[in-house]
């Protein structure tokens, strides 16, 4: 697959060749949730976007959902990757480790913004997609696997449960990210960077279950 400036000039499009046109296709849905959000392109916009014909989308995707939804399974693979990276099997230690991964959350939400929005913005229903449930749930899984890990240091009788400590950081974590980090007018601002902000809630949470330095 290749991109190249169309020869009719006009601007932003791209033109396709000789290529995966599914692929064609995700790229084109991409730069448009990242310009107009998720809810603001159509098949129609993406096919011409990656010069094609408007039916030619239909090969693949029923609709925009679908291709929405691809996108969105798209992203969380990338994401459950990087947590998992950031998290590195509890190395050096698990509660460090659980403290990189608030990190990671927010660096994907800055980074990855059009992933993100199809993940978190498209309010697609998990029902009608099952693998962009799976993929979600592979994500979390690493949230899961690192709270099992942070519980586990603490005595028996004072374990909290470790499926409430990932649904914590993950609460944290999306918070900040949307409060905070992902650009918008409903960003808010702050006096510190945050990743700072994040880095102390954790270290606040982790105190409170005796963890991290702390009673």
């Amino acid at each position: 697959m290749s991109w190249s400036d169309p020869t009719d000039g006009a601007p932003g499009r791209r033109g396709y060749h000789h290529g995966n046109l599914r692929e064609a296709l995700i790229e084109a849905a991409l730069a448009l949730i990242g310009s107009k959000g998720p809810a603001g392109f159509t098949v129609a916009e993406a096919a011409r976007l990656a010069g094609v014909s408007p039916a030619a989308p239909y090969r693949h995707f029923r609709d925009a959902e679908a291709m929405l939804a691809e996108v969105a399974v798209r992203g969380f693979d990338r994401f459950a990757a990087k947590l998992a990276q950031a998290w590195d099997a509890g190395r050096p230690a698990p509660v460090r480790a659980f403290e990189d991964l608030g990190r990671a959350y927010l660096a994907f939400a800055r980074d990855q913004t059009a992933y993100y929005a199809a993940m978190f913005d498209s309010h697609l229903p998990m029902e009608n997609h099952p693998g962009l449930q799976a993929a979600s749930d592979r994500a979390f899984a690493v949230l899961r696997e690192a709270a099992d890990q942070v519980s586990a240091t603490l005595p028996k009788g004072r374990r909290p449960p470790s499926l409430m400590m990932a649904l914590h950081l993950w609460a944290m974590a999306h918070g900040t990210a949307s409060l905070f980090v992902r650009d918008g007018p409903s960003r808010r601002k702050l006096p510190m960077p945050p990743e700072d902000l994040l880095e102390a809630g954790v270290l606040l949470y982790l105190q409170s279950l005796g963890l991290a330095g702390g009673e």
